[in-house]
């Protein structure tokens, strides 16, 4: 691990800082670097002056991530309370990216804007923006207008749809830039319509989902469709938790990992599983799917860092 000396940080900068208690999954080996900018000027800075040939990790709450037992050998960069504003002006909310999705759908709402659709989204604006998240039939890139993102050289960039390239949970981001907020313009509604409906989907949200047990949302993606050519398209109606059932993998275990009895597009953890048996069992699950129907299930979840005893992780 290089040793780092950045003078003049106002931040906090831990070494081998655990990360399993920053993730929903509570999995994890520790990055060789956490850092907490205090505000904006502070992450430029560190930015600017972080040995280039060391890895950034932007991270938010955790809510879409298994970090692997042998850690990340890389610097986590966490953003805080100067990077959660939210702010709403002539028909649009401008916010930052440690917001978290579900009190931007509040404020919005009562602002009279709709983005109900974040309510139900686990995590932070930045993760919805890198991700394209979305639900009930909206995502993210629908209401976007721009972004602005810190690059690996300290720079604060303003970033367009077209920078960002949104598709089916993913966009495209510079290696190394960290994400600070972003500007919305939703379409327009009434406070209490919105706030009821939002209250709906939670029900909803309860009654079908393990939301009392240890997971990390979706585990895959909806399989894409198909155009009349055999080519995969961007429609997503066959859903990731039909083709797991039909596979037999509903309730599946491996060492303390399970795919929920309640939905089977969510792995979770029991209380005892380790990273490896999360991915583990993931792969099982990809493996008896694409034996079962010919589809191959890809991550929604991101993996990061170096499975216990890979070379590099004895760093």
């Amino acid at each position: 691990m290089t040793k780092l000396n950045i003078p003049d940080l106002r931040g906090k900068l831990t070494p081998e800082r655990a990360l399993n208690d920053l993730t929903w999954l509570r999995v994890g080996g520790p990055a060789d670097y956490l850092f907490q900018p205090a505000d904006l000027d502070d992450l430029c800075l560190f930015m600017r002056r972080l040995p280039q040939g060391i890895e950034v990790f932007p991270m938010g709450v955790g809510s879409n991530l298994i970090v692997r037992d042998g850690g990340l050998r890389a610097v986590v960069i966490r953003l805080g309370r100067g990077f959660n504003s939210i702010e709403v002006e002539n028909d649009q909310i401008t916010v930052g990216a440690a917001a978290l999705d579900a009190h931007v759908a509040r404020k919005a709402a009562d602002a009279g804007l709709d983005m109900t659709f974040l309510r139900t989204i686990p995590g932070s604006i930045g993760g919805a923006l890198r991700m394209n998240a979305g639900c009930y039939g909206s995502y993210t890139a629908d209401h976007f207008v721009s972004a602005q993102a810190v690059t690996r050289a300290g720079e604060v960039v303003t970033l367009t749809a077209d920078d960002l390239n949104f598709r089916y949970r993913q966009t495209d981001l510079s290696p190394g830039s960290v994400l600070i907020g972003a500007t919305f313009a939703p379409p327009k509604g009434v406070p209490e319509e919105l706030h009821a409906r939002m209250e709906s989907q939670l029900a909803k949200r309860d009654e079908t989902q393990p939301t009392k047990d240890r997971s990390a949302g979706s585990t895959f993606r909806n399989p894409a469709g198909f155009s009349s050519t055999g080519k995969a398209d961007d429609v997503h109606d066959l859903k990731a938790w039909k083709v797991i059932d039909e596979a037999g993998m509903r309730g599946a275990t491996y060492g303390g990992a399970q795919m929920s009895p309640k939905h089977s597009n969510f792995l979770i953890n029991t209380g005892d599983a380790t990273a490896d048996d999360l991915e583990s069992l993931g792969e099982e699950v990809r493996k008896k799917v694409y034996a079962s129907s010919g589809i191959r299930l890809e991550w929604e979840i991101k993996r990061i860092g170096e499975k216990l005893g890979d070379p590099v992780s004895q760093s």
